[in-house]
């Protein structure tokens, strides 16, 4: 994949988690839902962008494969303005404009392959 960052890959050579292969499973089909997206480390995880801003970054602390979805670093202030529709069901709202996604492992992240890449297109643009 043309928008894998070498230096997302070296880190996670040095990643002890889990789930491991779920994590690079998610990974590659993040950055197939949306050509534009970047990849970093941020927060001592894989995180990805969208036109300078981060929008999806992994939770490695966790024994689950948790991605956080988000606008940015700072909360948005326009709560009664945005709003994002989760026809999926994956994601668990923490505040007005973050969610969580959680898979359990790799099956559970193959299960859900078609909806959360849906998901993650719509959220990137959102």
């Amino acid at each position: 994949m043309s928008n894998r960052n070498s230096k997302v890959d070296t880190f996670m050579e040095t990643v002890e988690h889990p789930h491991k292969d779920a994590v690079d499973y998610l990974r590659t089909a993040i950055l197939r839902a949306e050509p534009e997206v970047t990849e970093q480390v941020k927060w001592n995880a894989p995180s990805f962008c969208y036109e300078g801003t981060d929008r999806v970054t992994f939770q490695l602390k966790s024994k689950d494969v948790q991605l956080i979805f988000h606008r940015g670093v700072q909360v948005k202030d326009d709560a009664g303005e945005f709003a994002f529709q989760d026809d999926s069901g994956l994601m668990k709202w923490r505040s007005s404009d973050r969610a969580m996604v959680t898979f359990k492992d790799l099956a559970d992240a193959q299960a859900h392959e078609a909806a959360f890449i849906d998901l993650v297109g719509r959220w990137i643009r959102a």
